[in-house]
């Protein structure tokens, strides 16, 4: 893209929800100084939920510990409502909360203090990882399907990834490509993708599992 087409480009609308309002001014500098229209601050969960509800941005900066509703819980609201793909800001790196974060619905996580360099590619993770969604629900309409179908690709996308060298966006639209040049699904293709990359069973020990079977 030039840069006569990137000035034309909208810049992406953001809300920050930080209840330290200097962590959240410097959150607010590191975007606007990368080109991120900042179109709401909110200090509470229950702030930034309706304000993301209301200006439907095309991303949620939030901390995972803040009053009234937690970054999580908010999180979750915002995920299954479809409303934006959020970014889970914490000063704790446990195993659990990250695992919370995730079935939330939070689609990257950065763990304080962090840089410029930190944040801004789980921006683009987390951005990138919602368009996904987006075009894995429009074309599987069953819930549980879905999830399934999701599970797939992600997997497929790892393969891809430890076996060609492809980043995790060049290997979905890899597999979309493939989908729609062989027209067929996603879903058949990340099929395809773990049959032919997935590491096979050693014929021994395949053959010594039915020995004692048998046995």
């Amino acid at each position: 893209m030039s840069d006569q087409e990137q000035s034309t480009v909208a810049p992406r609308r953001v809300v920050v929800a930080e209840d330290e309002s200097l962590i959240r001014m410097d959150i607010v500098e590191i975007l606007r100084d990368n080109g991120f229209d900042v179109v709401g601050e909110a200090g509470d969960g229950e702030t930034a939920v309706a304000l993301a509800t209301e200006l439907r941005p095309d991303l949620v900066v939030m901390d995972i510990r803040m009053p009234q509703l937690d970054g999580i819980e908010a999180a979750k609201r915002l995920s299954e409502n479809h409303i934006a793909p959020v970014v889970l800001l914490t000063a704790f790196s446990q195993k659990e909360l990250v695992e919370q974060a995730s079935e939330a619905g939070a689609l990257a996580y950065v763990v304080k203090p962090f840089t410029p360099n930190d944040l801004l590619p789980a921006i683009e993770i987390a951005l990138s990882r919602y368009q996904q969604i987006l075009t894995l629900e429009a074309e599987v309409a069953d819930l549980v399907e879905r999830f399934e179908t999701r599970k797939l690709v992600d997997r497929a996308k790892g393969l891809l990834n430890e076996r060609m060298g492809l980043t995790e966006p060049e290997a979905f639209r890899w597999i979309q490509k493939a989908s729609m040049d062989r027209r067929t699904t996603m879903q058949a293709v990340a099929h395809a993708i773990i049959d032919q990359l997935a590491p096979k069973k050693e014929p021994r020990k395949a053959a010594a599992a039915e020995d004692d079977a048998a046995e």
